[in-house]
């Protein structure tokens, strides 16, 4: 298969490289060239900027495209418009942040996406929290109509693993790797879900292989999988000697703890995010989606994070002292007699 990538050097874009590649695919990566510029020196490149000129992707022809950045609905449109003619089979990798309404646990690809009011879209510039969801809806949608019958959209989950920029999983393997006691915040039963960035790049070339279409949740595991579960996953694999101390969500809100990036994976148990963690990904299941265990996803990116420059800051987690004084706090709180103790 002749194969497009738009992206292709970081994250998930180089580990779609990587496996495409050993499925015997011919590969051709489409980009600015500012990030990684020397990875895969044997793969075709072509560079180019996706705002300005698509001109060099004239009279050529590939089996299979996979967008793994676009953001805005005009890039996308204009970029499937361009190689409407030039592919069978157009891949785009949105988000589950679409979804307008995670209050109900098990929501499928039925559920209601954000929206924006029309006149504010083509004067969006700059991403946000709150913009991001429903952008990502209508780029899904601009790519249907430009390719109809054509297109799959990739509704990923937290993707985690090797090469992750983020910090928002690593966070964790990191710091137990550190060792010592880790706040661990909120309930050890409460559900988790992300999925390896592996297992999503295999899935997304599969999916493309089979000319599937249509709209898949993709986050995982596929089961149920809870924090105290992945943080002493984390641990075990330190095997440092590190130790958690579970910090209840009252205690983390009054002291206004940040939820998902001061503290990675951890969302409030509120009424409104009731189904954050718990969305229904039966479809892509069905159709192939599989996934690796979560203690290899925790050891796996361990050991490329212990390949990083020592003492780096991390892009997300809780700074240390912060993580200190917190702790402190906890401890001192704990050790108040109660109210019965007392009497």
């Amino acid at each position: 298969m002749k194969l497009l990538i738009i992206g292709g050097t970081i994250f998930l874009g180089r580990h779609l490289v990587e496996i495409a590649r050993a499925h015997g695919h011919d590969v051709t990566l489409f980009n600015r060239g500012k990030h990684n510029p020397d990875l895969f020196p044997d793969v075709e490149r072509i560079q180019g900027d996706r705002r300005e000129d698509l001109s060099m992707l004239e009279g050529r022809h590939w089996d299979a495209v996979i967008d793994t950045c676009g953001y805005f609905p005009r890039d996308v449109r204009s970029m499937a418009r361009a190689l409407a003619g030039a592919t069978d089979h157009y891949t785009f990798v949105s988000s589950i942040s679409v979804y307008s309404d995670m209050s109900a646990p098990g929501i499928d690809e039925n559920g209601a996406v954000g929206e924006l009011a029309e006149e504010d879209i083509d004067a969006i510039t700059e991403i946000t929290g709150e913009n991001y969801g429903p952008l990502k809806a209508l780029c899904e949608a601009a790519a249907e109509e430009e390719m109809p019958g054509r297109t799959v959209s990739v509704r990923a989950g937290l993707i985690v693993g090797p090469w992750d920029p983020t910090d928002r999983f690593t966070y964790w393997p990191h710091r137990a790797r550190l060792g010592g006691e880790i706040l661990a915040p909120g309930a050890p039963d409460a559900p988790v879900q992300f999925i390896d960035v592996r297992d999503l790049a295999a899935w997304i070339i599969l999916m493309a292989e089979n000319r599937h279409t249509g709209v898949y949740n993709a986050t995982g595991p596929g089961h149920t999988l809870t924090m105290g579960h992945l943080l002493d996953e984390c641990v075990a694999a330190a095997d440092n000697g590190a130790h958690l101390s579970w910090v209840d969500e009252p205690f983390l809100m009054e002291h206004e703890v940040g939820p998902w990036m001061e503290m990675p994976l951890w969302i409030p148990a509120t009424p409104e995010h009731a189904g954050f963690n718990h969305v229904d990904c039966a479809r892509a299941i069905e159709n192939g989606l599989t996934y690796r265990p979560v203690r290899e996803t925790v050891r796996d990116t361990m050991a490329w994070d212990a390949t990083l420059p020592a003492g780096r800051e991390l892009r997300a987690g809780m700074k240390p002292e912060r993580e200190e004084e917190l702790l402190k706090l906890w401890h001192q709180r704990e050790d108040v007699p109660s109210a019965a103790d007392a009497g």
